[in-house]
């Protein structure tokens, strides 16, 4: 079983969730949160928990339910921290699934990120000449060696003196024996949040498993710090300022849960933005409006609204497989969609459709489901994309680090169309994504895979800053 490797989807971030409370049952609640969070990334799970003097740690291959099918880590603590996660950095592996936790000369420690270090080679080598052993091949460890090495006294001065070496995208959630650490990168890439439950604290990749597990929501973590949850309270230390803040954009295109609020923005409004945006550009018209489910559904809707043309369901999404399936041959690849999702014949036939989804990476997918629609009586199929083309790499832990993958850095808007065979084809203007995201200012968000202005100048090979790759506005249509 592996990941089908041509997907038309971006690989989403992981997922991090931690609590202390003397109240709850704080591995049944990190086991709930994860749930929340599974969307974050479906390879591995893992729990680790402490009672103060013990650590327990659980973890495995395969989605929340899958991992702890037997059963949640038994130790009865009142830290715990957990981790979804997708491998951005080193091999789906056992050994790389996280939480990480080691005994050090301080005491035990166990840690779970979310992200990408965009320096972990140059200090994974550093650290090796020094003594260190790696017993996994993720960025995280790196991290975890930082932090044991550390000369300084106390363990907040130790995380600071760590993340201050580190550069890239990074939240992390920390534990001791007797704390439970939030962090946040300067840039602020990630999201991270904090909520209140029952004399507690709960520390998240997003808002909605504080919903989950009837935490109040407190605030967003901000960029650059790091908050400390013990029994005397939650306390904040600004760890970096200056940095030019970065949130990524595709947690409001893609990634986030449509029910999460992220750095006070609505994920479910931004989109519905984005759709009715995309109605006001395009100017497309037909007989029905449907969505590439689930992640491009409420865009539709928010096309829908605008320009009057009803919302149908008109492909159907298989909710049973997960995100791992048995590849079908070469000569059956086709199939493999047809495994996610399928046409509803009653809807589309003898119609003409305007098709809603988030993005275009390869184009591969998005050529299959325009296939199967009008196989299924299509008359015509219309693409609209919530989002700009994506021209340039990701570094800070999207899947998308080889340029030449990305269709949209070597074709043009028309030459997209022609490989995907849609009768017209528009993308949501730069501009019109700013306006979606009404409440976060754009310069305060990462539209680095769009334009290639990377928040921290980050390297890559002479290959993304140079030739600009500039796509049509008006909307192509079929000669």
């Amino acid at each position: 079983m592996y990941y089908e490797k041509d997907s038309d989807k971006l690989r989403e971030e992981c997922g991090i969730f931690g609590i202390y409370s003397r109240q709850n049952n704080v591995a049944l609640s990190t086991y709930w949160g994860l749930y929340a969070l599974q969307h974050r990334g479906q390879e591995s799970a893992g729990i680790a928990v402490t009672d103060g003097c013990h650590m327990d740690l659980q973890r495995g291959m395969g989605l929340v339910g899958e991992v702890f099918r037997q059963g949640i880590p038994g130790l009865k603590g009142h830290i715990a921290i957990g981790h979804v996660r997708y491998s951005t950095t080193g091999s789906s592996l056992l050994m790389n699934t996280q939480p990480l936790t080691v005994t050090y000369s301080g005491g035990n420690i166990s840690l779970a990120h979310n992200g990408n270090l965009t320096n972990a080679r140059e200090l994974r080598a550093e650290l090796e000449k020094k003594g260190s052993v790696f017993q996994t091949s993720i960025d995280s460890e790196v991290i975890v060696n930082l932090l044991a090495r550390s000369g300084k006294k106390t363990l907040e001065d130790k995380v600071v003196e760590s993340l201050s070496r580190i550069h890239g995208a990074y939240c992390l959630v920390i534990m001791t024996e007797d704390k439970l650490i939030g962090a946040r990168d300067p840039h602020g890439f990630r999201p991270l949040c904090v909520g209140r439950l029952n004399g507690g604290w709960v520390i998240a990749s997003e808002s909605c498993a504080l919903d989950t597990v009837g935490a109040e929501f407190v605030r967003d973590v901000a960029p650059g710090e790091m908050v400390v949850a013990d029994d005397t309270g939650l306390h904040s230390y600004q760890i970096s300022a200056g940095d030019k803040r970065a949130l990524c954009v595709f947690e409001y295109i893609y990634f986030a849960r449509p029910d999460s609020v992220i750095d006070g923005q609505s994920v479910y409004q931004a989109r519905l933005a984005m759709g009715r945006q995309l109605a006001k550009e395009s100017g497309y018209q037909a007989d029905i409006v449907i969505s590439v489910p689930d992640s491009g559904t409420t865009a539709a809707l928010g096309f829908s609204h605008v320009s009057g043309i009803p919302f149908y369901e008109g492909l159907m999404k298989n909710r049973y497989i997960g995100r791992t399936f048995i590849q079908p041959e070469q000569k059956n690849r086709d199939l493999g969609v047809r495994i996610k999702l399928n046409a509803v014949e009653s809807v589309v036939k003898g119609k003409s459709v305007v098709m809603v989804d988030d993005s275009i990476v390869r184009g591969t997918t998005s050529g299959k489901i325009v296939r199967m629609l009008k196989d299924a009586g299509a008359t015509s199929v219309q693409m609209c994309v919530s989002s700009p083309p994506i021209g340039f790499p990701c570094f800070y832990g999207i899947d998308t680090s080889v340029r030449k993958e990305l269709i949209a850095a070597t074709k043009k808007t028309e030459e997209i169309r022609q490989f995907i065979g849609a009768d017209a084809l528009y993308y949501l203007s730069l501009e019109g994504l700013h306006k979606s995201i009404a409440n976060i200012p754009p310069d305060t968000m990462c539209y680095a895979c769009f334009n290639s202005e990377y928040p921290d100048q980050t390297p890559c090979g002479g290959d993304c800053g140079t030739n600009k790759f500039i796509f049509e506005q008006k909307p192509v249509l079929k000669s």
